[in-house]
């Protein structure tokens, strides 16, 4: 069984930064692409920032020049360091991968972490 297993969400004022931690666990052969979503409420879940197969980097317009993804190959984890943050952030933050399991990919989600930025 592979899960992702989040950390590091929390209430945090408007300004100050937070890093989500992400790590996959389990039984499979490599990781193809990993990475951020967020949901807002009342809207659709959206990419923050991922590294894709080829190990490029994407970032949502609305976050670049404030968060930076981040990861450690050794330990099948990745960070989002996220800085300047807005109320806007507000938002479920979701791990997401596609990881090579024998004979196939599969599409892995985190339970998901609460980001809340607030005065």
């Amino acid at each position: 069984q592979v899960q992702l297993v989040e950390s590091g969400g929390g209430l945090v004022q408007p300004g100050g930064s937070l890093r989500l931690s992400c790590s996959a666990s389990g039984t499979f052969v490599s990781i193809s692409t990993m990475g951020w979503y967020r949901q807002a409420p009342g809207k659709q879940r959206e990419l923050v920032a991922d590294f894709t197969s080829t190990g490029r980097t994407n970032y949502a317009d609305s976050v670049k020049g404030r968060f930076t993804i981040s990861r450690d190959s050794t330990k099948n984890t990745v960070y989002l360091q996220m800085n300047s943050l807005k109320p806007e952030d507000t938002a479920v933050y979701y791990c997401h991968a596609d990881l090579h399991v024998p004979l196939r990919y599969i599409e892995v989600w985190g339970q998901g972490t609460l980001v809340t930025v607030s005065s």
